[in-house]
């Protein structure tokens, strides 16, 4: 597998992990004003870089993954960040929300509908894999009492199941239509588990917020 990058790819990637990190570190401070005065008094370093590790990389290696697939499938294929979305997602967490779209991998050349949905499922299921990292974290952060590390670990789990089955519901340009289009079996039981696992973790148990 010949895996190169390009400058521009490379650029955009560092910008995109950055701008998210920041993004991230707003949102979870509160947004506005609050996230201001949260992170001007506690310190900006610790909520940036938990927001890098978690966020930031589970963006990076979800799009990563399906640089990486594609290539494997002979694609010529190269991530390309959004700036005008990745201004929105700043703008946004200050005011109080956050929406996240830093950019997509575009790829070229001729796939089989399975070729094509394996490549849009990689992404999910890379994410799917980091929750699964992540949680060992977490378990050991509150077995030892450390604030610091249960957070990441919960934080961790929590963007990358919600990014898991976002990026499956099948609507639009997200990966999920194209995993139903070339498979419903491979879809249900990817996006499935992933929903129930979210709303079970993020929804209800309130892991990572």
């Amino acid at each position: 597998m010949n895996l190169r990058f390009s400058t521009r790819e490379l650029r955009d990637l560092a910008v995109a992990w950055i701008v998210l990190g920041a993004a991230f570190a707003i949102f979870f401070a509160g947004g506005g004003n609050r996230a201001i005065d949260s992170l001007v008094s506690d310190g900006v370093l610790v909520p940036l870089v938990v927001s890098l590790v978690t966020a930031g990389f589970a963006f990076l290696l979800h799009e990563l993954a399906h640089k990486v697939t594609a290539v494997r499938f002979g694609q010529v294929a190269e991530f390309r960040a959004d700036y005008g979305m990745l201004f929105l997602a700043l703008v946004s967490a200050l005011v109080g929300f956050l929406f996240a779209a830093p950019g997509a991998v575009h790829h070229r050349g001729r796939l089989t509908p399975r070729e094509h949905g394996l490549i849009a499922l990689a992404g999910p299921i890379t994410n799917g894999l980091l929750a699964v990292v992540f949680a060992p974290v977490y378990v050991v952060g509150l077995a030892i009492g450390s604030p610091l590390l249960s957070l990441v670990g919960g934080r961790g789990v929590a963007i990358n199941l919600f990014l898991a089955a976002f990026n499956l519901i099948p609507f639009g340009a997200l990966d999920g239509r194209t995993v139903l289009d070339w498979s419903k079996p491979v879809f249900l039981i990817t996006f499935v588990p992933a929903l129930l696992l979210t709303i079970a973790v993020v929804f209800v148990l309130g892991i990572g917020f």
